[in-house]
């Protein structure tokens, strides 16, 4: 059955119109989605340690004093994210990932290992959908099972596989984009490119990535319920 197929659904009563305009399949997969790319606070407050740190480095060339002054500025963050009891999840993200890199840093004595931990989760992730997708289980098939009720139920259904190919391949293109860039940064050395890099491929291509997937969704319409009733499109 295809996610778009009880679009004739929606021509139906003013009140059912409302209630499906709410609640569909592709609206909750785009919010799914949405939720885990993250906002543009969000990204800001994963990105914000690494930004603290090449600026604090640029200026200063002392790697200890730049280590701290990451740490501290996303311990800050999550300071602002407790008084006003809002969710913690990026900024606890930036937090342990300067941690992690700061230990790296200070075994390796050298500025551009901060970045090594968020190269290295970018390469396992594309890794993750790249196998997903050469072994026809699509990572973004999931997020449309847990949607529709039925974690598993969406492999026998041919057209939401391969809505499920499209929108894996969406999310791998940033994570290859990060590697292709940041890996040879890395390698050069170049800690004021990385830092940059980590700020132009964060947000705008995480609303980017966001943006395409939510095109390819457009186009389906199905009510939530309708895929849970074998009778609603009849």
């Amino acid at each position: 059955m295809d996610l778009g197929e009880h679009r004739g659904l929606q021509q139906g009563t003013s009140c059912t119109n409302s209630a499906t305009s709410q609640s569909t399949v592709e609206g909750e997969v785009r919010a799914r989605l949405g939720a885990q790319l993250g906002g543009l606070r969000g990204s800001l407050e994963t990105s914000l340690p690494v930004v603290v740190f090449t600026a604090v480095w640029l200026v200063t060339d002392a790697l200890r004093l730049s280590i701290a002054s990451a740490v501290a500025a996303a311990l800050v963050a999550y300071g602002v994210r407790r008084v006003q009891r809002s969710e913690t999840r990026y900024v606890r993200h930036g937090l342990v990932g300067i941690l992690v890199a700061a230990v790296l840093a200070g075994f390796t004595g050298r500025a551009e290992t901060v970045f090594l931990p968020g190269i290295i989760q970018n390469g396992l992730w594309a890794l993750v959908l790249g196998a997903s997708l050469v072994l026809r289980w699509p990572l973004a098939g999931f997020v449309i099972g847990e949607v529709l009720g039925d974690r598993m139920g969406w492999r026998d259904d041919p057209a939401i596989v391969r809505l499920s190919d499209r929108l894996t391949v969406v999310l791998l293109a940033p994570m290859v984009i990060r590697l292709a860039v940041q890996l040879p940064l890395y390698l050069a050395g170049a800690v004021g490119w990385l830092g940059v890099s980590r700020v132009v491929l964060g947000w705008p291509l995480h609303a980017a990535t966001l943006a395409l997937a939510s095109l390819i969704l457009l186009r389906g319409s199905t009510p939530m319920q309708a895929r849970d009733d074998p009778d609603a499109g009849s």
